[in-house]
């Protein structure tokens, strides 16, 4: 079991049980996914870029991401429906807590100018959305193999129905806020 399944069972679903008055262990909110998403809009010009963003995403992840296709044509953009410009991955379970805790202990401190995530990235429905600018500060990537820095979308899902017992539930598994 990760550190993070067992800090959630022993640690995070008592004291959220006490600060919300839940009355059953089931009724306690707990991260059910997390989609990592990579965008590749170079990838119409240069389809290998995409490789190499599928490969960092892999590496990262340690799961094999899904090449994502365009829905629609955009001829401002020179995008035709079908092409593929970018990649993701979904994650759960033992995958999903491995990557939260290394997102939280080992990644995120290694940011340039660190103060904290901004504590106002939920969508109304208690899920998380975080954006990193660079894949380099992940530990798995080689320096002098990236070929391009490319930045990705984070989404944390979890089962609340409401931001603040998500933002409770996040922040009492040591995802580091910035004080608003």
């Amino acid at each position: 079991m990760s550190r993070l399944k067992d800090k959630h069972l022993k640690e995070v679903v008592p004291a959220m049980m006490e600060q919300f008055g839940f009355k059953n262990i089931m009724q306690v909110p707990k991260v059910t996914k997390i989609v990592v998403n990579m965008g590749v809009g170079d990838a119409i010009l240069d389809p290998k870029l995409l490789d190499a963003a599928v490969n960092d995403l892999a590496l990262i992840t340690g799961q094999r991401p899904l090449v994502t296709k365009a829905k629609k044509s955009i001829a401002s953009f020179k995008i035709r429906e079908g092409m593929s410009i970018g990649c993701k991955v979904t994650l759960r379970g033992e995958t999903m807590y491995n990557f939260l805790d290394k997102l939280i202990n080992a990644v995120l401190p290694r940011v340039r100018d660190f103060s904290g995530v901004s504590p106002k990235s939920f969508d109304g429905r208690g899920n998380y959305a975080l954006g990193l600018k660079e894949q380099l500060i992940f530990p798995e990537i080689d320096y002098d193999k990236v070929v391009k820095t490319r930045g990705m979308d984070i989404i944390i899902v979890t089962s609340s129905d409401n931001d603040d017992q998500a933002r409770a539930l996040l922040a009492k598994m040591g995802m580091p806020f910035r004080e608003s």
